[in-house]
C-alpha cells in the first residue's frame, strides 16, 4: 500500500524538532515521490530485518556486515542514476551515492546501537563514530566501508577536490538530519536539471523549500521550473510569495509574476 501524502508527512517531519526527525522515514518519503507505490512502513521493516541479521553489534561488526558480507558500495559505473539517491533502491541494489549509502549505514547502525553521524565534506559524504575514549573514527560507505582517520579523510577530500584544495577541520563536524536531507535533495536537483526533467525538479524544490534554513531565493528557481512546465499560475504564486519575503527584489519579482499570469490568457 502506498504511503498517504508523502509531501505532507515530509513537511511534518522536517519542520518538527530536529531531535525527533526520523532520517530513515524522511529518506523513504523522498523516494516515494519517484515511486508512488512505495510503502514506507514496509521499507522500514526491511531496514529492521537488515539490522536483525547482523551477527555482531559493534562498529566493526556493523561495517563488516554491510560493506563486506552484503557488499554495499558506491555506484561508480552509473553515478548520476537518480536511483542512487533513493534509499529504497539502495537497499535493493546495494549501490548508491556517498550520502545515501551513509544514510543507510547510519539508520542501520542506530538499530544496532552503533552511534554514527553524517559528515558533509565538500564533494563527498562520510560517517563519523565518536567512541567514549579516543579520537573519532570515520567510514567511507561509497568506498566499500573503508575505515579512515583524520589524515585519511583529508586524503579523500583532496582526491575529490584537488591536491591543492584547502582543508578545514570543521569539514569533519557531524551534521544533522535536516542538512543531510537538504543535501540529498540538492543531488537530485542537479541530476534532474541536467536531464531537463521539470516534473521531478518541481517536487524536489518543494521538499527542499520545506526544510528550515533553505534560502528563500530557491523559490525563484521553483517558479522557473513551474513556468517551464506550463504551470504559470502556480509559478506566479511562488514569485508573489517570494516578493513578500525579499523586499529588495519585490518589484522585479512581482513583474515576473505579472508576466507569467499574462501567459494564462
Amino acid at each position: 500500500m502506498a504511503s498517504a501524502d508523502p509531501t505532507m508527512r515530509f513537511v511534518e517531519l522536517v519542520q518538527g524538532p530536529e531531535d525527533d526527525l526520523a532520517l530513515d522515514e524522511a529518506s523513504f518519503l523522498i523516494a516515494a515521490h519517484a515511486y508512488p507505490d512505495l510503502d514506507v512502513a514496509v521499507e522500514m521493516e526491511l531496514l529492521d530485518e537488515l539490522a536483525e541479521n547482523c551477527p555482531d553489534r559493534s562498529l566493526e561488526g556493523w561495517r563488516r556486515y554491510l560493506f563486506e558480507d552484503l557488499g554495499f558500495t558506491g555506484n561508480v559505473a552509473d553515478y548520476y542514476d537518480p536511483d542512487n539517491s533513493f534509499l529504497n533502491q539502495v537497499v535493493r541494489r546495494k549501490v548508491g551515492l556517498p550520502i545515501t549509502l551513509s544514510v543507510l549505514g547510519q539508520v542501520v547502525g542506530e538499530r544496532l546501537g552503533v552511534s554514527l553521524a553524517g559528515v558533509g565534506l565538500p564533494g563527498h559524504f562520510l560517517l563519523r563514530h565518536d567512541p567514549r575514549n579516543g579520537p573519532p573514527a570515520f567510514v567511507d560507505p561509497f568506498g566499500g566501508g573503508r575505515l579512515l582517520d583524520r589524515e585519511g579523510c583529508i586524503e579523500r577530500f583532496r582526491v575529490v577536490n584537488g591536491a591543492d584544495a584547502a582543508f578545514v577541520d570543521s569539514y569533519l563536524d557531524p551534521i544533522g538530519p535536516r542538512a543531510t536531507l537538504s543535501r540529498m535533495l540538492a543531488n537530485l536537483r542537479a541530476i534532474y536539471a541536467a536531464r531537463g526533467d521539470t516534473d521531478s525538479l518541481a517536487w524536489v524544490f518543494a521538499l527542499r523549500l520545506a526544510i528550515p534554513g533553505t534560502p528563500a531565493i530557491e523559490r525563484r528557481e521553483l517558479a522557473r521550473v513551474l513556468g517551464s512546465a506550463g504551470q504559470f499560475a502556480e509559478a506566479a504564486e511562488v514569485l508573489e510569495s517570494l516578493a513578500g519575503a525579499l523586499p529588495a527584489m519585490e518589484d522585479a519579482l512581482e513583474a515576473e509574476a505579472v508576466a507569467l499570469r499574462a501567459r494564462l490568457n
